[in-house]
């Protein structure tokens, strides 16, 4: 205790107070700089301390675990959560936000070494010379400041998608302390906010109608207690049998006993094979399930959730995504995992042929004049693991895509997707009117025989793009005419990083969908497909999410990228240190285009060093 009273009377005492630096006038300009970066590397140095105390208190019985964190996060008071380093010139007015990232000086340096009884004593001193600088602050004055601190700075906002299985089947948060510990390492490390799965077959298991929020509303007040803001998907599909399903949640046991009752709730291919995953859309607007509709069911759920969380819309809770297919994309399941029924790169299969989904078809056709179009789709187009030259209708010459037929059974299938889309986002917008959350939908990133003419693999998802006609256009068209946000997976990838014998092109597909999304003016936000950790892969994520087209980037970015995904393996040393330069270069996306990119990843590298600590707290909470 001598110690800490000692170094805070000497410092004062050789250092103008905050009072001081104030009223400005009467001390040298020089000292007022070099008191700022003092004051904001003692502010930055204190995270090993707030580590050191967490790391302690998670050894605590069940029933401290919640209430530990408000503590810790209590004594750590930054004024803003999403600010830069900036030194400000003699001649420059000086800000009101305090700088972040750390600026290194003798007395706190790496090399030097900060007492560990000191630690505290810079958060107290920290602590109160903001409270100083704002004594005097009238009303009005912090009105303002509260203002001027929503206004969205340049850069990119990071998410980190949570575990699939955050919430567990008994509705409570799964591995809480894990849990705890890395939404505050994340925090730490610069992230916005997280992603998170909230489950129709965890919340609406049972009994239609009867919601159980319970993990959700632990796992949600955790994220709001930490600072971080959250999208939450309203995850109407199975988990289970999709690229990186970890874990198993089925739809609701009523949905389940429903879709056996009739079969034809379920997509069908022209094997009679079923997908479980997602009801089909065939039914939407038909009373199917208890009485209510598919989109009735999915309106229901979202309107309990906004009713149940109203508290915290658009402060935590700041983006609605709708599950719209398997995987939450807006798509059929033409390429399901489960049981080895697709492997990449194959094209897939359509997912048209339960009773529904064929009475669509045949009321086309006839509208169409060609009744005899309404049987049946294409019959000639292959298995799920054929390529597109295996088959006469995706074939590059004389395919039947390019047939009257093949043109009007395309534009049928992709537009019952649109409808699809339409009629869950009407619903959507209704219901979170006026919450201040924005919604959006999210888009497969289909890349595999993207060189071919046809296109096979997205034609079979629903997407009707070909070499000669733009399908992810009308996608944004539609998002467009709804407010909503174009969310699109593989940002990570090079093209030159995939098998070249199927054509993959990642890069071009997502300049494709750039270029779609600028012209029909939606935001466009990212995702990688598949947990990447390194540092190539990041550097295509900065570059894709600059949306520097053609070297026309008109001032647009993307307006988040979400982070696959938060696992142990993100909070490995290596990994951790290449993702906390990530953040930080996603906060300065544009101006690292004019920057040296070395400059850019010191900078990182220091803030990765501060942040450190918090690392090993999540790792050894994560462990078994």
């Amino acid at each position: 205790m001598i110690s800490l009273v000692s170094f805070s009377v000497s410092f004062k005492l050789q250092q103008p107070s905050c009072r001081d630096i104030e009223k400005g006038k009467e001390i040298e300009r020089g000292k007022i700089i070099y008191l700022r970066v003092i004051c904001t590397e003692m502010a930055m140095n204190i995270s090993h301390q707030l580590g050191a105390l967490a790391e302690s208190m998670t050894t605590t019985s069940n029933a401290s675990e919640t209430t530990v964190p408000v503590s810790a996060a209590a004594a750590w008071k930054t004024p803003t959560p999403n600010i830069r380093c900036k030194i400000t010139r003699p001649d420059t007015a000086e800000q009101k936000s305090q700088p972040t990232s750390p600026c290194r000086s003798p007395v706190l340096s790496a090399s030097n070494g900060i007492r560990p009884d000191l630690s505290v004593a810079c958060l107290a001193f920290a602590t109160e010379t903001m409270d100083l600088r704002n004594l005097e602050e009238t009303t009005e004055q912090e009105k303002t400041y509260k203002e001027v601190s929503t206004v969205k700075e340049k850069g990119v906002p990071v998410y980190v998608m949570m575990p699939l299985d955050s919430v567990t089947m008994g509705n409570t948060v799964n591995r809480r302390k894990a849990m705890d510990a890395s939404l505050q390492a994340l925090k730490s490390a610069g992230v916005e906010g997280v992603m998170m799965d909230v489950w129709w077959g965890l919340v609406e298991r049972d009994t239609p109608g009867v919601y159980n929020w319970g993990g959700y509303a632990e796992l949600l007040e955790m994220a709001k207690r930490h600072g971080l803001k959250v999208q939450a998907v309203m995850s109407f599909h199975q988990c289970g049998g999709n690229v990186g399903d970890s874990c198993t949640v089925p739809l609701p046991k009523w949905v389940v006993e429903e879709v056996g009752k009739d079969q034809d709730l379920a997509y069908t291919d022209q094997w009679g094979r079923r997908n479980y995953e997602y009801v089909s859309l065939g039914c939407d607007s038909i009373p199917v399930l208890k009485g209510r509709t598919p989109v009735q069911c999915y309106s229901d759920f979202m309107r309990a959730f906004r009713d149940n969380f109203k508290h915290l819309l658009s402060d935590t809770i700041v983006e609605i995504q709708v599950g719209m297919g398997p995987a939450g994309e807006l798509r059929f399941p033409s390429y399901p995992e489960q049981n080895g029924t697709w492997k990449f790169p194959g094209i897939g299969a359509f997912q048209c042929y339960d009773k529904y989904m064929l009475s669509s078809l045949k009321a086309a056709a006839e509208a169409a004049g060609k009744p005899e179009w309404g049987s049946t789709g294409p019959t000639d187009a292959g298995n799920y693991n054929n390529w597109p030259e295996d088959t006469r209708f995706f074939r590059k010459e004389g395919g039947g895509w390019t047939s009257p037929f093949g043109e009007f059974f395309l534009s049928w299938y992709s537009q019952m997707l649109l409808d699809h889309g339409e009629r869950l986002l009407s619903s959507a917008n209704g219901i979170f009117e006026n919450t201040g959350v924005k919604i959006s939908v999210k888009i497969a990133g289909i890349h595999w025989h993207y060189g071919t003419r046809s296109h096979a693999p997205e034609l079979t998802a629903g997407y009707y793009n070909t070499r000669n006609r733009d399908g992810y256009l009308p996608i944004a068209q539609m998002l467009a005419r709804h407010g909503a946000i174009f969310n699109f997976t593989c940002i990570e990838m090079r093209d030159h990083e995939q098998p070249q014998d199927a054509l993959c092109a990642p890069e071009k597909l997502v300049k494709q969908v750039a270029l779609a999304t600028r012209e029909a003016k939606v935001p466009l936000a990212g995702e990688n497909a598949l947990p990447r950790f390194d540092e190539r892969a990041h550097e295509q994520i900065l570059q894709a999410s600059s949306m520097n087209i053609d070297g026309n980037s008109e001032d647009r970015e993307m307006c988040a990228f979400t982070y696959l995904r938060m696992n142990p393996h993100l909070f490995q040393p290596d990994n951790w240190r290449h993702f906390v330069a990530f953040v930080k270069k996603m906060k300065e996306v544009k101006n690292a285009d004019h920057r040296c990119l070395e400059q850019v990843e010191r900078e990182a590298e220091r803030f990765v060093h501060i942040r450190q600590p918090s690392v090993h707290k999540v790792a050894a909470a994560a462990m078994p």
